[in-house]
C-alpha cells in the first residue's frame, strides 16, 4: 500500500485544540494520565502530541477493545511497551476484562504521590487520574466500567480540585474529568486510514468505497481466513479489493434491480462487520512498522 493508493482524509477539528489546552492546563493535578489505545491499532490511536503535552508525568497504556485484537499481538505489543519504560495493560471494558491489572498498575505508578504523607504517620490518599483517548477507542466505556456507570462526583476541594469535576473510580482512584484530544492533521496517512477502518474518523468525511477495498486487501493478505468463513468466499482470494467487495456483495444478496450490485449496502456490511470482530480478532498495526530501521 503507497500514499497514492489511499483515500483523502482532511479534518481539522478546532475543539480539539481546546481540549489540548484544557489538559496542559490541569495535568499539575492528576498524578498519572491512563492513555486509552484501541488494541487493534496501538501506534495509529496513539496521539503524536502526546508525549510533548505530559513531558515528565507517569503515563499508563489501556489497550481497550483486546476482545477484537489478535491476542498474540497484543502480547508483542505490550512487550514493546514495556521495552519502552511503559505499563500497558490489556482491557476489555465491556466485559471488564483486565480491568482489575489496571487499577493495580495505576496505583502502584501513583505511590510516589499518594503515599508521599505516609512517613509523616499520614494515610495513603487516593490515586488522582486523568484519562486520555482520542475518538471512539474505547475511554467512554471504560470510565463507565471503573466508575460502575455511576459517574459519582467528588466535593470540590478548595486549593486542590477548585471548579473542577472528579470522578470516584474502582480501587480508590480518582478520575479528573477532561474531553478526548484527537491531532488537528493526518501527517501519516496510514495511520489517518487505520483508525477510518476502525471508526475513530466518521465515515462521511472520507472516500468509503476506496476505504473499504483497502481494508479487504489488507484481511485478504493478513487474515484471510475470516474473510473466508465469514462470507462463504472461494479460495485464493482475489487480492484486488473491488472484486473481494463485489464477491462478498453478491453472496450477501446486495443487488439492484437488474443484478447490479448495491455498492453501499455491501460497503456497510463489511465495515460493521469488520468492527464488531465478526471477521475475527484482528490487529492491523504492526510493531515493524512502527520501529524505525
Amino acid at each position: 500500500m503507497t500514499e497514492n493508493d489511499l483515500p483523502t482524509l482532511q479534518w481539522f477539528p478546532g475543539h480539539m485544540k481546546k481540549a489540548q489546552r484544557l489538559i496542559e492546563s490541569n495535568l499539575k493535578l492528576v498524578d498519572i494520565i491512563i492513555e486509552v489505545l484501541d488494541a487493534r491499532i496501538p501506534s495509529s490511536s496513539q496521539n503524536p502530541l502526546l508525549k510533548k503535552i505530559l513531558g515528565t508525568k507517569p503515563r499508563l497504556i489501556a489497550l481497550c477493545k483486546s476482545d477484537l485484537a489478535d491476542p498474540k499481538l497484543t502480547t508483542a505489543w505490550i512487550d514493546h511497551f514495556r521495552a519502552e519504560q511503559l505499563t500497558a495493560v490489556a482491557v476489555d471494558a465491556v466485559k471488564g476484562t483486565g480491568i482489575k491489572n489496571l487499577i493495580a498498575a495505576a496505583k502502584k505508578l501513583a505511590e510516589p504521590f499518594t503515599h508521599k504523607m505516609v512517613k509523616h504517620g499520614g494515610k495513603p490518599r487516593a490515586a488522582r487520574v486523568m484519562i486520555i483517548g482520542i475518538p471512539n477507542v474505547g475511554k467512554s466505556s471504560l470510565i463507565n466500567r471503573l466508575s460502575g456507570g455511576a459517574h459519582t462526583k467528588i466535593e470540590n476541594r478548595p486549593g486542590v480540585t477548585r471548579a473542577k469535576q472528579w470522578i470516584k473510580l474502582e480501587g480508590d482512584l480518582e478520575l479528573l474529568d477532561t474531553p478526548g484530544i484527537l491531532w488537528s492533521k493526518f501527517d501519516d496517512p496510514i495511520a489517518a486510514l487505520k483508525l477510518a477502518w476502525t471508526f475513530a474518523l466518521k465515515d462521511e468525511i472520507y472516500d468509503l468505497e476506496r476505504t473499504v477495498c483497502l481494508l479487504l486487501e489488507t484481511l485478504a493478505a493478513r487474515y484471510p481466513s475470516g474473510l473466508i468463513d465469514r462470507f462463504k468466499l472461494d479460495e485464493p482470494l482475489p487480492a484486488d479489493g473491488a472484486q473481494l467487495l463485489e464477491s462478498i456483495g453478491r453472496k450477501r444478496g446486495c443487488l439492484r434491480k437488474g443484478g447490479a450490485l448495491d455498492l453501499d449496502k455491501a460497503q456497510h456490511i463489511v465495515m460493521t462487520e469488520f468492527r464488531s470482530g465478526k471477521l475475527g480478532r484482528i490487529t492491523l498495526d504492526l510493531i515493524e512498522e512502527n520501529d524505525p530501521k
